[in-house]
């Protein structure tokens, strides 16, 4: 396993990080968990992302019972705040009220005195930017939160983040979690640009595509039972890569991996993390089994005709 830092900041993370949603709390219970993260951590991943509204608390409490024992500097735990976690009008969103609650939620569910990465889920229009900022600036300076970042926030957003740091003189974010892979390009426009140049790191979900790009879904096929695509719930996130064109064309990369030595899903994950500013890629795992495969993707570096290929199939629209 190789490590970057994140952005300019002095935290270095994982390249292959091990994420939480729809599996950790939810469709993977508490052995099975404990197998994956002992799995992850025999690997070299360092990095567990998870959300305080992830099955509603419980990944957060299931991470935590799969962490016993592991000394705490190990370890770079990543949680996020934003959606409703009940019907109190208070309980959700980027307030300074709910951003104190939701990370002292937090740390009793992981266990933990601190959090490395805090992150704002969604950007919040209805709080001003300074009482996010100010309220993250308190927190890191009481050591519960050591560093903050966004996710999903449009370059727009992260730059008004940065000017409101400035204006307070307060703790600039240093990360942000993206969609990226290679059916997902947007942020390649304006958000890894900006965060370039403003030394800010990017720790991206979904490099898989939700699984399409491992090529287990094949054109004019029906979908595996038991995987994401053949569950309604899941699947509603995942249909627009679906589309027989998508699959038709995912499927064009298989004699590309194959002659590269490489499984679809490595050549995926290398594909991300060829950006000098994505300093890690979040995967999720439902056994120890996937990880072993999608951890090897960790120092592989594309020849550019290969880099040429994909662009081809899937460019930057």
């Amino acid at each position: 396993m190789e490590y970057r830092p994140v952005g300019r900041s002095g935290l270095r993370v994982s390249e292959i990080s091990l994420g939480s949603w729809l599996t950790f709390g939810a469709s993977v219970d508490i052995p099975a968990t404990t197998a994956i993260v002992r799995a992850a951590l025999d690997a070299g991943i360092q990095c567990f992302d998870t959300a305080d509204v992830y099955a509603n608390g419980a990944a957060e409490t299931a991470l935590r019972s799969a962490l016993e024992g592991v000394p705490r500097h190990r370890l770079v735990l990543a949680t996020k705040a934003f959606f409703p976690m009940s019907e109190d009008p208070n309980d959700r969103g980027l307030s300074r009220k709910h951003l104190f609650e939701s990370v002292h939620a937090s740390l009793r569910r992981l266990g933990t005195d601190y959090l490395d990465l805090h992150q704002c889920h969604r950007a919040d229009p209805s709080v001003p930017i300074e009482e996010t900022v100010r309220a993250y600036e308190d927190l890191i300076r009481q050591g519960k939160v050591l560093y903050w970042g966004v996710s999903e926030w449009d370059a727009r957003q992260i730059a008004d983040a940065l000017h409101g740091a400035d204006r307070c003189g307060a703790y600039r974010p240093i990360s942000s979690q993206p969609q990226y892979s290679i059916l997902r390009r947007g942020i390649e426009r304006e958000v890894l640009p900006l965060c370039a140049g403003e030394g800010i790191g990017q720790i991206v979900w979904s490099p898989l595509a939700q699984g399409v790009l491992t090529g287990k879904y094949r054109p004019g096929e029906r979908r595996p039972p038991g995987t994401r695509a053949a569950d309604p719930f899941q699947a509603r996130f995942m249909e627009a890569f679906l589309a027989e064109d998508v699959l038709g064309r995912v499927e064009q990369l298989r004699p590309l991996a194959a002659g590269l030595g490489l499984t679809m899903a490595q050549l995926a994950l290398a594909w991300c993390l060829r950006q000098d500013g994505v300093a890690s890629v979040l995967v999720g795992a439902t056994s120890p089994e996937q990880l072993a495969e999608t951890t090897r993707a960790s120092g592989v570096q594309l020849p550019p005709e290969a880099v040429a290929a994909i662009d081809s199939l899937f460019p930057l629209r």
